[in-house]
């Protein structure tokens, strides 16, 4: 076991685990945030996705090794009031049924309207497609990114 700092949602969390620990499984069992997903641990789906210093990253793939210095922004940290432009588009479209991939959804919509705040449809399906949605909710995950990048 090792002892590490690091910086999630603007606060200093010190855990003590072993250094090829998965971010996911320190945020999730160490920390308790739980909205980030466990979906399939390849780094395939999507559903653990973080932003790692602005940038949409699987959680499930880094080591907590890696991650002293670096900036870590969950699904809880996105924004203290659910009101990110993301998320109320996400209800204003009704984009969730099982909700399950949601958060890494939101995550990534969030770190490509950061990167590009006028995205084109071509840019939002492009950005979008590494996640993966079970339910198949594709056409209200792109409205929702396209309504949010006008707010």
């Amino acid at each position: 076991m090792s002892v590490y700092n690091l910086n999630i949602n603007g606060k200093s969390r010190v855990v003590d685990v072993s250094p090829e620990t998965p971010l996911l499984w320190v945020l999730r069992d160490e920390i308790g945030l739980v909205g980030t997903k466990f979906g399939c641990g390849i780094g395939s789906c999507g559903a653990c996705t973080v932003h790692l210093d602005g940038q949409a990253t699987r959680s499930c793939l880094l080591q907590v090794s890696q991650l002293e210095g670096a900036k870590i922004t969950t699904i809880e940290g996105l924004s203290p009031d659910g009101d990110h432009p993301v998320q109320k588009a996400w209800e204003d479209n009704d984009v969730a049924q099982c909700g399950y991939c949601q958060s890494g959804q939101v995550m990534t919509a969030a770190a490509l309207l950061k990167n590009n705040p006028n995205p084109t449809k071509s840019d939002i399906r492009n950005s979008m497609h590494i996640n993966l949605c079970r339910c198949a909710t594709y056409n209200r995950i792109e409205k929702a990114v396209s309504d949010a990048s006008k707010k």
